[in-house]
């Protein structure tokens, strides 16, 4: 008998592993590859939306569990996570300037803020009007996070590598039982795989794809993330990661040379040296319609749980949400209201027919 089995290991799935850990709570871990948006994803801890300037929800709250989660997971796991790199906004014009100090003003917004403005050094970057900085950023080396997290589950013989059947659960009164593992409770962390879940397909889980490309740009010497029409992530060795796209239609793993040649498009604009291609790869973000994570226990089933819908901030919003779920689930503290997976109740009732 363990406390939890966990299905999916995403940032989902380790955030709340780890928080089950520290809490001296069992678990065993059913999963596949099949949601690669973690594996894909730039990896940025960025608490401000830049094309619009202003602050992602909750970031300070995220960003203060985030940085020490991390550095726990460095020295548990031996590994480097955390690359503390800035991050600076391309100015395209003399008003987008004069909306960043605009935006300053803000008292949640003046913390992230820089207010000087960089002037661009670097030959191989059009940027005539400068650039403003964000504060307190970084990258989170995700693809090794999974890849050691894995490693470490598969020493403590804590994880099954296979797609999660559903056929094979078993709901009882006092737990869950799947292929001879006896648990208390279930969470479900998979991603864009929700959309097959039968508990929580009701759910509104969008998805929207992302394509990122890798170049190699020898010439270009740039420490710094750089968000444009594009982002541009240095990752060391000459190469960049540049990203990404929005594709609400496609829910695909599949590259596409559509949103290849529209990356590279927009990464034209602006650069001005010479690169080559190395890798192109794609992912389906667990996105919300409200941009808000779900989270709790299914409306029928009390020990079957979700932990989901961070979109394209997994990065900062894994440890926070996972937190508030085992806070409610052990303390029986109030989830967040805005993050509260019964804020779809009408949703299942209409499903089921109740």
């Amino acid at each position: 008998m363990v406390n939890y089995v966990v299905v999916g290991l995403g940032l989902a799935g380790i955030s709340f592993c780890e928080t089950l850990e520290k809490n001296n709570k069992t678990f065993k871990v059913v999963a596949d590859n099949s949601q690669t948006s973690s594996v894909v994803a730039g990896g940025l801890y960025n608490p401000v939306i830049l094309k619009r300037f202003t602050l992602a929800w909750n970031a300070k709250q995220q960003l203060d569990l985030a940085l020490p989660f991390y550095k726990a997971l460095e020295d548990k796991l031996k590994v480097q996570l955390d690359y503390k790199i800035p991050v600076i906004r391309r100015f395209a014009s003399v008003e987008e300037q004069n909306m960043w100090f605009e935006a300053m003003d803000k008292p949640s917004l003046n913390y992230f803020l820089s207010p000087k403005i960089i002037q661009n050094k670097n030959a191989n970057i059009n940027a005539n009007f400068g650039y403003g900085e964000v504060l307190h950023t970084g990258r989170i080396d995700t693809k090794e996070l999974l890849s050691a997290y894995k490693n470490y589950l598969i020493k403590k013989e804590a994880i099954l590598q296979e797609t999660f059947d559903f056929d094979a659960l078993q709901i009882e009164e006092n737990g869950v039982i799947y292929k001879g593992i006896k648990a208390e409770k279930i969470v479900f962390a998979t991603g864009f795989g929700l959309k097959s879940n039968p508990f929580f397909n009701y759910l509104p889980l969008n998805g929207t794809k992302g394509e990122l490309l890798t170049i190699k740009a020898p010439d270009l010497k740039e420490k710094s993330v750089i968000k444009s029409s594009v982002f541009i992530i240095p990752m060391g060795n000459d190469l960049y990661r540049v990203g990404a796209t929005y594709n609400r239609d496609d829910k695909t793993n599949n590259v596409s040379e559509t949103a290849k040649e529209e990356l590279l498009t927009k990464l034209n604009t602006f650069l001005k040296c010479s690169y080559e291609v190395v890798d192109h790869k794609a992912g389906v973000r667990p996105t919300v319609a409200d941009r808000k994570p779900l989270v709790g226990e299914h409306p029928k089933h009390k020990n079957v749980y979700v932990l989901n819908g961070f979109g394209s901030r997994g990065v900062m919003a894994g440890p926070y949400a996972a937190k508030h779920l085992f806070n409610f689930i052990e303390n029986k503290e109030l989830l967040p209201k805005e993050i509260n997976c019964n804020r779809f109740i009408k949703r299942y009732l209409n499903a089921s027919g109740s």
